[in-house]
């Protein structure tokens, strides 16, 4: 694994700046590997991990950064719960840990430097030198991983009966003998205007 500095300047380089969600990002991500003995993820152990986030903000492109995952390879999925943490599955052994920012490493990195009067900055500064323990907390989990979940999964490709549309990965509903888009079927996040 890289060191948290070249993390650091990997992660500013693909999110485009360094803030506190960024360390917070990465050291989440290093955390979590390190705890399912995850040394190469962007080499040898690259197929090993899928990762899960619960939250669309910075530090989701810093996990990204550290673990190689990517919405694109199918191994970065993406929860929307709104908070700050992240499950690491080692597809290889089953293993699985969730890490998630504690409620007080805010008040922590203020109280280690008053002197910085951005939040931010106390922040990033306090991010890089707190423990693990002051900023994280780690529960090992299980995942299910269906097959279509696997990053890879080459399944069969189905179409819609109402739009036409195709539809991979199992992610149809099947409603009346029907093959539906989950749009059609009523879960749609747009509507024609």
């Amino acid at each position: 694994m890289k060191t948290l500095t070249d993390y650091l300047r990997d992660a500013e380089q693909a999110h485009g700046h360094l803030c506190a969600g960024q360390v917070l990002g990465v050291r989440m991500a290093m955390l979590g590997l390190r705890e399912l003995n995850i040394a190469d993820p962007q080499g040898k152990d690259r197929k090993r991990i899928v990762t899960f986030v619960e939250i669309d903000r910075c530090a989701t492109d810093a996990i990204g950064v550290v673990t190689g995952c990517r919405l694109g390879k199918r191994a970065l999925k993406f929860r929307d719960w709104g908070k700050m943490a992240a499950t690491f599955v080692d597809v290889q052994s089953g293993r699985a840990v969730r890490v998630a920012a504690t409620e007080s490493s805010k008040a922590l990195a203020k109280s280690l430097h008053p002197e910085l009067e951005s939040a931010n900055h106390q922040q990033m500064l306090a991010y890089r030198e707190m423990a693990d323990s002051d900023l994280f907390t780690v529960q090992s989990v299980k995942v299910q991983l269906p097959p279509e979940e696997f990053p890879g999964y080459k399944g069969e490709r189905v179409t819609c009966s109402t739009c036409g549309e195709g539809i991979n990965f199992r992610r149809e509903v099947r409603r009346d003998a029907k093959v539906l888009c989950r749009g059609c079927a009523g879960e749609s996040y747009y509507s024609l205007s």
